[in-house]
Parts: C-alpha cells; structure tokens; sequence
C-alpha cells in the first residue's frame, strides 16, 4: 500500500502529557493570549499635533511623537508603511480619537532619519563596582 510505505518515518503527533481539568480556564487564558490593550496619555495624545516651525518651509501635521508610535508599532508587530497606517487608524477609531493618521509616505520620509531605541546607543556593560 503507498499510504504505508513511509509510515514508520512520518512525524507523529505525540498525545498530551497531562490533561486539562480546567476547560472554562483553559479557554480564557487562550482568549487572553490574542488580547490587546494600549494605553495612551492624554500628554501624548496633546503632543500629537506637530508644533508650528517658525523656519522657512513647510509646516509638519504630525508631531515626532506621531511618527515614532507609528513606526515602533510597525516594528513591534512587523508590519509594513500601509499597515501601519490603517493599524493606527483603527486604534483610534477604537479609542473614539478624532486625530489625523500619518500616511505612509510620511512614515516612510520621517524613517530614514529616526532611530529606534535598541539604534540609538549601543549597549554597554555596567561599569565594576565601586
């Protein structure tokens, strides 16, 4: 039989070493596991806004602040420009925020001059002791 021939090789699925007792339990804290919460001050909610340049040259809409959420989220969670744009998005229509979304050609300009925190310095040993 052909459904036989390597059957002695084939990866088997090992039973479960114990057993769930629990199920009501069980199920939440797999629930639990695909929760997301975000907390987000009102200080930065207040910073969102990019304070008016008082140079030459276009106005920025969206602080530096903004655009670092955006982008850490989009490192966090491994997502691309767009998906960043419409993650944020409905964060906000979640939270019931009327605030305006960096697009993701503006993610992409502020990105090449942003460091993230783990690119800002490299880690150094703690110094020996006193």
């Amino acid at each position: 039989m052909p459904f036989k021939h390597n059957s002695g090789r084939r990866h088997r699925i090992g039973k479960m070493k114990f057993k769930v007792t629990n199920w009501p339990e069980y199920e939440a804290g797999l629930r639990r596991r695909g929760s997301l919460t975000v907390w987000v001050t009102s200080e930065a909610l207040s910073n969102w806004q990019a304070p008016r340049r008082k140079t030459r040259g276009g106005q920025h809409r969206y602080s530096d602040l903004a655009t670092e959420t955006g982008l850490t989220l989009g490192l966090v969670f491994g997502l691309r420009l767009r998906q960043v744009e419409g993650l944020l998005e409905s964060l906000l229509q979640l939270m019931d925020l009327d605030l305006a979304v960096p697009d993701h050609t503006t993610l992409s300009r502020r990105a090449r001059t942003w460091q993230s925190c783990a690119r800002r310095q490299p880690h150094k040993p703690p110094p020996d002791g006193p």
